[in-house]
């Protein structure tokens, strides 16, 4: 989601937060905030609800392509042409943020898949997560942290437009000795529910832009509420799984969020991009659109490989929030 764009200038002077572009309201800054604030909280009650009474909802699971579909939608929404132009304007920049993105989660996946000995489900789980494009709430998180929103927004665009290229290519690579990958079809799923909400939010928002900025505000809480009902969907269709393997899954995300964090800064910073753009890295990094990996697990894999998606959009959007909080009061 666009928030505000930051300039290339010295990395003293980046460290100040930028002013939003024309045409991004102010309000809807707020509303993101406060809807980055209330989501953890959210997406917990809605894990806690499908883990404790997951019987109420059964057969729910063909919804969640749809919704989905909903919060990718809502992104192309709120994209916007310089979204795309700064792509142009930085492509150092957005390029190792790219293959920061795709190589270092994958490759953590693969690892810690392996190191921890997971069943075959768990692990492709893993790694299908790993391989999916940046999340859904990285650019907000971003903006909390005082980051470089710009930068964040660009990457997450690029990963999510070449996703159907990437992610089943990544899956069928690392998660193929594990489990059967039909990388063809995952293809078409991606193409479905990512890609072509994208581009019909794009399209809305350059026909009606000036009824769509009335209800900018809105979004991130449709947003939140949607991916929500992802997890609690997920969820309770892994409820016995979860009970099982609750601890090698959590340590699992855990281990896969918290390095890809650490890592992702470390790439920014390697590479001398500053401290607002190495912020930008961990979280287009470390956050993964879990909502794709949980869709694609259940209709390739089974409900036991969504599980570490369903956890890991729990967790990365407590992580992500708490990490924000500490670094924009360390700036």
């Amino acid at each position: 989601m666009s928030i505000e764009q930051n300039s290339q200038q010295p990395d003293a002077q980046r460290e100040q937060p930028a002013a939003a572009p024309p045409g991004e309201r102010p309000a809807s800054d707020r509303a993101a905030r406060r809807a980055v604030t209330v989501f953890p909280l959210l997406v917990v009650a809605a894990g806690a609800v499908g883990l404790l009474r997951p019987a109420h909802f059964t057969g729910w699971a063909p919804a969640v392509p749809w919704l989905l579909g909903v919060v990718m939608f809502t992104m192309g929404l709120t994209l916007t042409p310089p979204d795309f132009t700064a792509v142009a304007r930085r492509p150092w920049a957005v390029g190792l943020g790219l293959v920061a993105h795709y190589v270092i989660m994958p490759g953590l996946g693969w690892l810690i898949a392996t190191a921890l000995d997971l069943p075959p489900q768990l692990a492709a789980g893993v790694i299908l997560v790993g391989c999916a494009p940046s999340g859904t709430a990285s650019n907000v998180v971003t903006f909390l942290a005082r980051g470089d929103v710009a930068l964040s927004v660009s990457v997450a665009t690029v990963s999510t437009v070449l996703a159907p290229l990437i992610t089943p290519a990544l899956t069928l690579l690392l998660a193929g000795q594990f489990l059967a990958v039909d990388a063809g079809g995952m293809v078409t799923d991606i193409l479905k529910t990512v890609l072509l909400p994208v581009v019909a939010g794009l399209l809305v928002r350059l026909v009606a832009g000036r009824f769509v900025d009335r209800l900018l505000r809105a979004l991130p809480w449709l947003s939140a509420a949607t991916v929500a009902v992802i997890v609690l969907v997920v969820v309770s269709g892994s409820a016995p799984a979860i009970k099982e393997a609750a601890v090698p899954v959590l340590l699992a995300v855990v281990l896969h969020n918290g390095l890809g964090l650490v890592l992702g800064h470390a790439a920014g910073r390697l590479a001398r991009l500053g401290g607002p753009a190495s912020r930008a890295m961990a979280f287009e990094v470390g956050m993964q659109n879990s909502g794709l990996a949980a869709s694609l697990a259940t209709a390739h894999f089974s409900p036991a490989a969504a599980l570490p998606a369903a956890v890991f959009s729990v967790w990365h959007n407590v992580s992500g929030a708490v990490v924000a909080a500490w670094m924009a009061r360390r700036r």
